[in-house]
């Protein structure tokens, strides 16, 4: 199935996500209790809504993002280009460009959207935060209706369990036991709000999530016994 797919009919992607706001104490009562009753299943007896609101990002009823990198391959006669492009900032603004560029390049539909664990968190995440910011769905992340081989997803996590529902591999596990460079260097998942609240650091994050697209680019190869992006093949725009 994979060797049938063309390379620059794919948008990889990625996202970054943090708390809506630094704090739980800046939360309404009704959002702080709404939240305490969302993670009472996942929180320890010990541990608080309060003291647990650091990880609020996974959520789309309680996080935002800061962060869509896509990564795209040009159609080349003699070379192999990626192209990586970021949109960051006001979560608003970025969901809109991201519905723009999708509309705009990636319509039609022989067009795929690609991530690690795309189909449990980053489309879901997007298509939620989208509907919160009242900007309509774009076809590409609209399921409603749709049969499971009219959705047009691409994801490297399912790929990899090969009907193995009950496994898990992250992104810097799987990159390691297939000789791919790790897209984490200096942060990982878990640092993100921080160095968005508290370093104010748009850019590390920024840095952070084209690693994570440009790593998808580098397993879906992989998975075709492609030989895998250099440095000189990959532009950021």
């Amino acid at each position: 199935m994979l060797d049938k797919i063309k390379l620059e009919n794919v948008l990889f992607l990625d996202i970054e996500t943090v708390p809506e706001v630094e704090n739980f104490a800046q939360l309404s009562p009704e959002k702080q209790e709404l939240f305490a009753l969302k993670t009472q299943y996942q929180r320890k007896d010990d541990v608080s809504a309060e003291e647990f609101y650091q990880r609020a990002g996974i959520w789309a009823e309680f996080g935002k993002i800061v962060c869509i990198s896509v990564g795209y391959f040009l159609k080349q006669e003699d070379s192999r280009v990626f192209r990586v492009k970021s949109l960051s900032g006001e979560e608003n603004q970025l969901l809109e460009d991201f519905k723009a560029l999708v509309e705009g390049h990636f319509n039609q539909a022989n067009h795929l959207l690609c991530a690690h664990n795309g189909k449990e968190f980053d489309f879901p995440y997007i298509a939620r935060r989208m509907i919160i910011n009242k900007i309509q769905l774009p076809a590409k992340l609209n399921l409603f209706g749709k049969k499971p081989w009219e959705v047009a997803h691409l994801d490297t996590l399912e790929l990899w369990k090969f009907g193995d529902y009950k496994h898990y591999t992250s992104l810097k596990l799987l990159t390691n036991i297939l000789g791919i460079p790790s897209p984490k260097e200096d942060i990982d998942g878990s640092d993100v709000a921080r160095v968005y609240y508290e370093e104010k650091n748009l850019d590390k994050i920024v840095k952070y999530c084209e690693r994570d697209t440009i790593a998808v680019a580098q397993l879906l190869l992989r998975f075709n016994n492609l030989k895998l992006l250099n440095d000189d093949e990959i532009v950021s725009v």
